[in-house]
């Protein structure tokens, strides 16, 4: 097989880890692009043209998933609410293309269109709820996204809600997993569709495509994509000993290959790197001096437990820098940002994330200032 050359960018991420003999480089992988993400903390592990927008066939029905899923979260959709199936939106039966099939003028609970789009990648279930939710389904593909823009999508150009061909609908390996991410975060109640390996609806069942669902236990998602364009694509995630990984591969040769890539690099991930966590939420990680303070110092944090990826065996060699904002003063609103802490592995930097206020201070009274500023001029004098 011939080699594959990362980007300069997976390069510097990965050669300070090289120097650990408990990191060995990425497999080799015959695709068009592919992406490893760590879930916690959002570092990119390995990649190849992770920000090439390619075709992303399928893969393009996670973000009509968790449209969906976000207007069943606000209210604006209910569980049992009826989704028409309109001429444009009904399935023929083509084998070109995937379907839940929906009787033509007929309707469909949105808890089913859901499963229909997730584990059946029924088109016509997509092209339905797009409908439904936006009136026509150019309009769901702005809804699409506008919501990409929010996520910082920026590879991503949606033209439709299926991920049929067209040549202005591009995604990148990077904002799928960035996707996939979000989904897994913000969509809890509902992520467990994403496992489901079957679905009966009308009489047909019809089972999940993602074969890793049936070989391996720590895989609980996400999605699968085919079109001639695109190739056989996969977004998927694992977790194993409390550590969850995300993978995406575009653009293979086959079923079998973007099943056994994924699990390559599932493999290479988990064996060669781990999560820390150093500091956890709320915890007061240093006090900050103020000026001008009804107190002279603010107790300083993080606001979510700050987990850093690691090469694996190197937990013990972890350090925290903290870098404060050079003048802080009040008044100070709980949760402003007053600096941030870095996670180092041996000098080498492998996190960071914003510190911030853990309470208010407020602005002290004039003379208190006016003291402040009159020890501060002798102090510059």
């Amino acid at each position: 097989m011939k080699l594959k050359q990362l980007s300069l960018w997976a390069l510097a991420l990965i050669a300070p880890a090289l120097s650990w003999s408990a990191v060995i480089p990425p497999p080799e992988m015959d695709n068009a692009a592919y992406v490893l993400m760590d879930f916690d903390s959002g570092r990119i592990l390995a990649e190849r043209n992770a920000h090439q927008p390619l075709p992303p066939a399928s893969l393009t029905k996670m973000m009509t998933s968790y449209l969906v899923e976000q207007a069943l979260r606000s209210g604006r959709l209910k569980p049992d609410d009826q989704v028409h199936v309109s001429e444009h939106a009904w399935c023929r039966g083509s084998s070109v293309e995937s379907c839940m099939y929906l009787p033509l003028n007929g309707s469909a609970s949105v808890m089913d269109m859901l499963r229909g789009i997730i584990v059946q990648s029924g088109n016509d279930a997509a092209k339905a709820v797009a409908e439904h939710l936006a009136g026509t389904e150019p309009a769901f593909a702005e809804m699409m996204n506008n919501e990409a823009a929010k996520l910082g999508m920026k590879d991503t150009h949606f033209m439709n809600a299926t991920g049929l061909p067209d040549p202005n609908h591009k995604a990148s390996a990077f904002d799928l997993a960035l996707l996939a991410r979000t989904i897994i975060r913000n969509s809890a109640q509902f992520y467990p569709i994403y496992a489901e390996r079957e679905f009966k609806y009308n009489g047909i069942k019809q089972g999940n495509r993602n074969a890793l669902l049936y070989t391996d236990p720590t895989v609980d998602g996400l999605k699968t994509g085919h079109t001639q364009e695109a190739g056989y694509c996969l977004t998927a995630s694992s977790k194993r000993n409390g550590m969850r990984l995300i993978s995406v591969v575009m653009g293979t040769k086959t079923v079998q290959e973007r099943a056994d890539q994924s699990r390559a690099l599932f493999n290479w991930g988990f064996a060669n790197w781990e999560d820390v966590k150093p500091i956890a939420a709320g915890a007061v990680v240093t006090q900050a001096p103020v000026r001008f303070g009804k107190e002279d110092q603010v107790k300083v944090g993080v606001t979510q437990d700050f987990v850093a990826t690691i090469p694996r065996g190197q937990s013990a060699s972890v350090k925290t820098a903290v870098e404060l904002n050079p003048e802080i003063t009040a008044p100070i609103a709980k949760g402003a940002t007053l600096g941030k802490v870095v996670v180092t592995v041996d000098g080498q930097t492998f996190g960071e994330q914003p510190l911030v206020a853990l309470e208010p201070v407020e602005e002290a009274g004039f003379f208190k200032r006016l003291w402040q500023r009159i020890l501060s001029w002798f102090k510059f004098k």
